[in-house]
């Protein structure tokens, strides 16, 4: 019997070393990875051909475009491991042509918005951050993005779920129930919107029950224009912009980008959402 419960305890820590290096294994392979230098580089590209180069770089490219048509980020470390694989030692010139590629091609731009995890994403250089794309979008859910990016703007920065919850609620959007539009609202709002990088979904600590609040993600400081936020927001109650001070501040100040869930002054003046 004991002899049983030691092997059963012991399969039981294997399989949870497995899960755990399971979970762990694609930042373990970017710890590892090493920009090369631009000797390593170099001597990298003088061990294959021009067309082994331009073929790699093709699949780089085809591997952002189909990673964003969701809109999902793309890590270094999955780049290198799925795609990059044995040319990683010519990684920086790789990067390089599908920069170019992106740029003269599809008119895109190849952006790290995390440098110190290595993420990157697309955006459309013919959409300046001040055309606001998500405000005119023909697209549902980023009509609906764009009206929590707004509530969370006019409120400084950070809300706690349940103001997002009953503002939808007021647009006939209840997470609560299936949307015919959306689906399950909640999942769209807390896991595709985060895993897009255009909402943070942060657990407030030493909360019972457990409470979470919102913030913008780093893909939505890049993307989202807070002076088009708040022109709309201007039409909507036909009021001048300015009258709301702190926000018109913030939103024509030369650095947009807040710090992850860190409310700004704005939340200190009202607000009408």
């Amino acid at each position: 019997m004991t002899q049983r419960k030691r092997l059963s305890n012991t399969q039981s820590s294997s399989q949870s070393k497995k899960r755990t290096d399971s979970l762990l294994g694609e930042e373990e392979d970017d710890v590892t990875f090493t920009q090369p230098s631009t000797s390593q580089v170099q001597r990298g590209l003088e061990k294959v051909t021009a067309a082994q180069v331009d073929q790699k770089t093709a699949e780089v490219v085809q591997y952002f475009l189909v990673k964003d048509q969701k809109k999902i980020p793309i890590r270094r470390a999955d780049l290198v491991k799925n795609v990059v694989k044995e040319y990683r030692n010519i990684y920086p010139e790789i990067m390089k042509r599908a920069a170019r590629t992106f740029d003269q091609v599809f008119g895109l731009k190849v952006v790290e918005i995390d440098t110190k995890n290595h993420i990157y994403i697309l955006i459309n250089k013919l959409e300046t951050v001040n055309e606001a794309p998500l405000s005119n979008s023909t697209n549902p859910k980023m009509a609906l993005l764009f009206v929590i990016l707004s509530v969370i703007f006019m409120k400084g920065g950070v809300v706690k779920e349940n103001l997002i919850w009953s503002t939808l609620k007021k647009l006939r959007i209840d997470p609560g129930v299936k949307h015919d539009e959306f689906g399950d609202v909640k999942r769209v709002v807390t896991d595709e919107f985060v895993r897009q990088r255009y909402l943070e979904y942060v657990r407030i600590p030493h909360t019972e029950p457990v409470e979470h609040e919102f913030c913008w993600g780093q893909r939505a400081a890049i993307e989202v224009s807070k002076a088009k936020i708040l022109e709309f927001m201007g039409q909507l109650y036909e009021q001048d912009p300015q009258s709301w001070t702190q926000q018109y501040r913030d939103a024509h100040s030369s650095s947009t980008h807040s710090s992850p869930c860190q409310p700004s002054t704005s939340s200190q003046h009202s607000s009408p959402v």
